[in-house]
């Protein structure tokens, strides 16, 4: 299935039904009085989170959602049938936008949460509700109210704990497809992962209730720019705003022109360049694939340069999971 996480859509309630102009006709009730019934109210369309969902593919497709109709009104005091609602089910972590002034309306959270995005159009009085001492006969009644029409801007931002991030080809999606369940693409080769991925990381005996779990979102490889977009990366870093703790993966290149640490600032930059309160968050930083000799015998000096810097540089193996335990321990405890 494809990974959508942003689109756009118009949405439009239904209109509310006409009011009726009605008279009664029964035998010996020659001045029976107005009987026209009101029309039914329109259809909203309403948006629900729906936990099963992970992409607004399904949504994307839709493009315009319109709820039903009000009925009109009826003769005999018949008033006319409500419009059914139009539930649009979306992924948790939906937030929606008014695509022309870009106001953030509100955002999709809990599973089963429901929010009116267009309120149906009221239905119209019939005459009933026009008669007077002075006109006990009228010919009036109100049409129903246009339902609302809004253009609509769906943004998706993943709901995880803990974000993984870190220059591409550093091991997260090895990583978490060693702590988890999930199943990303694995390649060497940059670029492998091409959308975030969540794993669900558990801890102790679930079976006995003495577990703990988080969600752990594997974040594509980030570069230089990619907060102005360069590489996608205006789309992957939005995925860490609902993040608790930041779990930053390093490790040697075999490009000259780049070195652990150096890697570790330009990521810590394009955080701040895309969301000062980011660098806020607790953070954890791993130099991955400790089982390669080169990588373990760099670890003692770039350790001291972590440490001048104020951080300090675990060393962890996906392939061997040397040093995973410790390390997902560590995270759950910034969580908890």
């Amino acid at each position: 299935m494809r990974f959508i996480d942003e689109c756009t859509l118009l949405v439009e309630a239904g209109d509310g039904g006409n009011g009726c102009v009605a008279f009664r006709r029964a035998k010996y009730i020659p001045f029976g009085g107005p009987a026209g019934g009101d029309g039914g109210d329109g259809g909203d369309v309403v948006f629900e989170g729906d936990p099963g969902l992970g992409t607004l593919l399904d949504v994307k497709h839709l493009r315009v959602i319109r709820a039903e109709n009000g009925a009109r009104g009826q003769g005999k005091d018949c008033y006319g049938r409500a419009g059914a609602d139009k539930v649009v089910r979306v992924p948790l972590g939906t937030v929606v936008y008014d695509l022309q002034s870009e106001e953030r309306l509100f955002e999709i959270v809990h599973a089963g949460q429901q929010q009116i995005v267009a309120k149906g159009g009221k239905g119209g009085r019939g005459n009933i509700h026009f008669a007077t001492s002075v006109d006990r006969a009228p010919r009036k009644a109100e049409p129903g109210t246009p339902g609302a029409k809004r253009s609509l801007r769906l943004e998706l931002k993943m709901l995880a704990d803990v974000g993984l991030l870190g220059f591409p080809n550093v091991g997260k999606s090895t990583l978490i497809s060693a702590v988890s369940r999930a199943r990303p693409k694995i390649a060497d080769y940059p670029f492998t992962t091409l959308v975030p991925h969540l794993g669900v990381v558990q801890l102790g005996d679930a079976s006995r209730g003495l577990g703990r779990s988080f969600v752990l979102a594997d974040i594509p490889g980030l570069i230089p720019g990619a907060s102005e977009g360069t590489g996608l990366g205006i789309q992957f870093l939005k995925h860490l705003e609902r993040t608790r703790v930041l779990l930053h993966l390093i490790t040697l290149d075999e490009s000259p022109t780049r070195s652990p640490i150096e890697d570790y600032r330009v990521v810590r930059e394009e955080l701040a360049h895309f969301d000062r309160e980011l660098l806020k968050r607790p953070e954890v930083v791993a130099l991955s694939k400790c089982d390669l000799t080169d990588v373990l015998e760099a670890y003692p000096e770039l350790k001291s340069q972590f440490e001048a810097l104020g951080v300090s540089l675990r060393l962890v193996s996906a392939a061997t999971h040397e040093g995973l335990d410790d390390l997902m321990h560590e995270v759950a405890e910034l969580l908890w």
